[in-house]
């Protein structure tokens, strides 16, 4: 397998084609972050059914989405410390399979009880697997292209938006939102080929060989400058997933309530925005790779908040569809670099705590967070409240400016 230390040639020029072990570790992360986006937008596309047969009220809907993230918070902590005390392939296949067959069982919930229960429990695999996959490609990956990689593994969750959507489209749409969820269980046949398919990367091999692959998520806070980094980390990821969720779920409902437009109308803006999603993604990972973390992500922090100020004070729906683009550039373009950004300032046995425990921490904070936009938009306007998510880019651009370090081409500890 190919290290940071043998990617130059003798006359000093990088060279460095991608070996088949890391080929297949950036395929089996991507691939489990799509079936990660696949799940959970799969609830968000049949939510309008389910809420007719089991005859839910708004509040109800809204709790299994709030218990799904719940069990992706506890999920993600415990599943994170497990990897990095039993291996990154071992327990990111347990957290597909645990997500998958749980999703499976959903299709026959008798109650929304138990649907909900077991919404709670795919939630736990679902938070386990980001972390695990982005490690197991940045500690497979060399230094120069550390973010590019993880940025692929990024574009998982919009091609699990697709995979979703066809979904639904032709099975829940034609056979019931039940048969949706049975495809759910589909994903845990990956494992068996995740198992047999990959080795764990050598980095955390010879931390086992030395018997040194201990629980250690303290190191997440081993010092001042540690626990300094680790809090400004937490309120980027929090930033960023508040940004995601705010603009994908409260958008449409923007354009359909307060601007009396059809659904179809919403469908445009939906793909506009996800293919400046894509674009972004890929750009980014390359821009952090060239430029650095820090500048990477002040810029576009910055450009998101002022974007997002002007973006929903406007009105007209062409001019949302068509910026809707740029906004998605933006705003969900940093996705691409949270993996190796996250993976750089933490050593070998706790990288995956860290990952795992800083993202999701993040993500609950943002879930907690959209009840702000619930009662902003309740006293104001959903495009007021919209609007103040430039705030929260603020605060982020803070964090990057006096508490992340630049970490660019770092080697791993």
């Amino acid at each position: 397998m190919n290290t940071d230390s043998d990617i130059y040639s003798s006359s000093g020029s990088q060279k460095h084609r991608a070996t088949p072990y890391q080929k297949k570790t950036l395929f089996a992360s991507t691939v489990g972050y799509a079936l990660d986006g696949m799940d959970i937008m799969l609830l968000g596309f049949c939510l309008p059914m389910i809420m007719t047969f089991f005859h839910l009220d708004n509040t109800q809907a809204a709790t299994l989405n709030t218990i799904t993230l719940l069990g992706a918070v506890i999920g993600g902590i415990i599943f994170g410390i497990m990897a990095d005390k039993y291996g990154r392939v071992k327990v990111f296949s347990w957290t597909i399979l645990i997500f998958s067959v749980f999703t499976g069982l959903c299709a026959i919930s008798p109650n929304y009880e138990t649907f909900a229960i077991f919404r709670f429990l795919s939630g736990l695999g679902l938070g386990g697997e980001f972390g695990i996959g982005m490690t197991l490609v940045s500690e497979s990956w060399p230094k120069h292209k550390r973010s590019r990689a993880t940025s692929i593994v990024a574009l998982g969750f919009q091609i699990g938006i697709i995979l979703a959507t066809l979904t639904v489209t032709y099975i829940g749409a034609n056979f019931g939102w039940r048969w949706a969820f049975a495809m759910g269980v589909l994903p845990a046949l990956f494992v068996a080929w995740t198992r047999k398919g990959l080795k764990e990367p050598e980095i955390w091999q010879n931390l086992k060989d030395n018997n040194d692959n201990k629980i250690a998520v303290h190191k997440l806070f081993r010092n001042s400058s540690t626990t300094l980094t680790t809090i400004g980390l937490t309120i980027a990821c929090a930033v960023q997933n508040f940004g995601f969720y705010g603009l994908m779920v409260w958008m449409p409902t923007m354009i359909a309530n307060e601007l009396h437009l059809p659904f179809s109308k919403t469908t445009f803006w939906t793909i506009s925005t996800t293919i400046g999603m894509v674009l972004g993604i890929i750009v980014f990972g390359w821009l952090c790779d060239k430029l650095g973390r820090r500048p990477s992500y002040i810029i576009f922090l910055l450009v998101s908040a002022i974007s997002i100020w002007f973006y929903f004070h406007q009105t007209d729906m062409t001019i949302l569809i068509i910026f809707g683009s740029a906004i998605g550039f933006f705003v969900n373009g940093m996705m691409g670099g949270y993996g190796a950004l996250l993976a750089e300032h933490y050593p070998t046995d706790a990288r995956s705590s860290a990952e795992n425990i800083i993202f999701n921490v993040g993500r609950g904070i943002a879930g907690v967070a959209q009840i702000l936009i619930g009662f902003l938009a309740t006293q104001y306007s959903i495009s007021y409240a919209l609007a103040l998510l430039s705030v929260a880019y603020l605060l982020s651009a803070f964090a990057f400016c006096f508490l992340i370090p630049e970490s660019k081409g770092k080697t791993l500890e």
